[in-house]
């Protein structure tokens, strides 16, 4: 069997890589994926998969998909118009072509939304309507798949339940650490980064930590990185992983992170270790509802966090007390959400089975 693999693949960032090689890890062994890619020779090399097409080139694109069986939404918020008005039609007119043309159809791990145009809701229900099989990751995207009178299973990110490599040289870093992971936003000022700098660099002279800046998008976060960097006077690395198992590996070795990037969250809590959040979108408050995280929005309307702080002192204090109280996740904890992660696998291996 040969199924199209269709994400935000290829496109230099480190969520949605790490969703790529969990779909990958889960996907049954009689399966040949083709992954539609930004980048296919670097997917290629990066996933160790022999069929990588370019995801815009339409010729590229359907003969794929004619030489196929299935077709796999493969994890994360494709169909949302917050981003770009641009990703429902890519996304939901591939799965729509693709159930024209009779292959099997998943939507996988799906974070549904926000979707503020009324065409995006209507084409988001019309690829969802005739899907052979459909999972969430968050309890808004199940309640408005319940109200589309459309069933789904319900499980955390499949990222919790990918495997995890260690990072050579990280242990020879001074202890204890504290991974950051920014990415750039329109409610993330110069100003209030600037703040943040200036309180990471408090936090570690307080606390003697050594800093690790994560960018999970380098193109896009090792900008913000670097700018942090310049104002921290303790020992800090910055860390651009291009391998999703040792990106999520990275944060085993951390005692806690300051995270806004999803994943960061998802790969730290997995790994045992504390987490703080800085919300800049509704999947980021969702996982903080769901393990009750510390944490504050950057969003000037009411939200379910607390607003970020202006003085780089208050912001500080938070982050010692979150330090210092920090016990992480405790195994049970853990265990017991990468075994709820791993229904995606079940839920692949059901709907691609070979028939008899």
């Amino acid at each position: 069997m040969r199924a199209v693999l269709c994400g935000y693949y290829g496109m230099g960032n480190g969520g949605d890589e790490a969703l790529l090689a969990t779909l990958l890890q889960m996907l049954p062994a009689h399966v040949t994926p083709v992954v539609l890619s930004g980048d296919p020779q670097e997917t290629r090399d990066r996933h160790q998969v022999a069929h990588a097409v370019p995801r815009k080139s339409l010729g590229a694109v359907l003969n794929a998909l004619r030489g196929a069986d299935a077709f796999i939404w493969g994890g994360g918020s494709l169909m949302q118009d917050a981003s770009s008005t641009l990703n429902p039609v890519y996304y939901g007119g591939l799965m729509l072509l693709a159930q024209l043309m009779g292959l099997k159809t998943i939507a996988w791990s799906q974070g549904i939304g926000p979707l503020n145009k009324r065409f995006s809701r209507w084409l988001t229900r019309a690829a969802l309507k005739n899907c052979d099989a459909i999972s969430v990751r968050d309890r808004h995207s199940a309640t408005l798949l319940t109200g589309w009178k459309r069933s789904c299973l319900l499980a955390p990110d499949p990222v919790w339940a990918l495997d995890s490599k260690p990072v050579k040289g990280l242990w020879d870093l001074p202890a204890p650490r504290v991974a950051v992971a920014l990415r750039p936003h329109r409610h993330l000022s110069e100003e209030r980064l600037k703040s943040i700098a200036i309180a990471l660099d408090r936090f570690q002279q307080a606390t003697g930590t050594c800093l690790l800046l994560v960018p999970f998008q380098p193109v896009k976060d090792l900008a913000i990185a670097e700018f942090i960097a310049t104002h921290l006077s303790g020992p800090h690395h910055i860390y651009s992983l291009s391998q999703p198992k040792e990106l999520k590996g990275l944060f085993r070795g951390v005692e806690m992170t300051i995270g806004m990037r999803f994943h960061a969250l998802v790969m730290s809590a997995a790994e045992g270790c504390q987490c703080f959040a800085i919300s800049y979108d509704p999947k980021v408050d969702a996982i903080a509802q769901l393990l009750d995280l510390p944490g504050w929005d950057l969003a000037p309307a009411p939200a379910h966090l607390p607003p970020l702080p202006q003085n780089p002192s208050d912001i500080c204090k938070t982050w010692l007390a979150t330090f210092a109280n920090s016990e992480g996740f405790n195994a049970d904890q853990t265990q017991s959400r990468v075994d709820q992660a791993l229904m995606h696998r079940d839920l692949l291996h059901e709907t691609l089975a070979v028939s008899r």
